[in-house]
């Protein structure tokens, strides 16, 4: 057989299955075993797609209970992102007020709500795993922060925040407002 070519032994192998094949049909007990052996092949092709069909359904069920604990856990997000326009316009506000209003009696009854407002507000933040991204004195943070400008300085190292125009947030670990910052660079 090793000396012969590919056509040779194929019809060599045709001449085998041709001679099989009527033996088979004159033996039932080998026609039996080539059913069984069919058989087997069946069943070995089914085990085989019901494993992979199993394996995808896990798959497809692991996907969808971290996309349902994702969604549990930002639907609030959007909600969040409105609110913090909110708390900068009180922030602002609070900023605003000068100690001559603070002394007037009836401003500070009024300014006094306001800072109540505020306080609960960041209370509720706080509940809801909303926190304050921390920017000054910290090294630029692109997933964090957002440069707006530059800001020559002897006393802070390239790259370092030395202003914070607009605080940012977080909800967790999602970012939902980056801080708006300037960054120090050499004069």
């Amino acid at each position: 057989m090793d000396g012969m070519n590919e056509d040779d032994k194929e019809q060599l192998h045709e001449e085998a299955e041709e001679i099989r094949a009527e033996t088979a049909a004159q033996a039932p007990e080998l026609q039996e075993h080539d059913q069984l052996a069919e058989l087997h092949k069946q069943v070995e092709e089914a085990n085989a797609k019901a494993l992979y069909a199993a394996a995808e359904l896990q798959n497809t069920r692991r996907r969808m209970e971290k996309e349902i604990a994702d969604a549990r856990t930002y639907a609030a997000a959007g909600f969040a992102r409105d609110m913090l326009a909110i708390k900068d316009h009180l922030d602002r506000a609070l900023a605003a007020v000068g100690e001559d209003l603070r002394a007037d009696k009836t401003a500070a009854n009024f300014l006094a709500g306001i800072e109540s407002t505020a306080r609960e507000l960041e209370q509720v933040f706080t509940r809801h795993g909303i926190a304050r991204v921390e920017s000054k004195g910290q090294p630029l943070d692109p997933h964090r922060h957002q440069a707006m400008l530059e800001i020559p300085s002897d006393e802070a190292e390239p790259g370092t925040i030395v202003e914070e125009m607009q605080p940012g947030y977080v909800m967790k670990d999602r970012l939902l407002r980056p801080a708006l910052v300037g960054v120090a660079r050499k004069p």
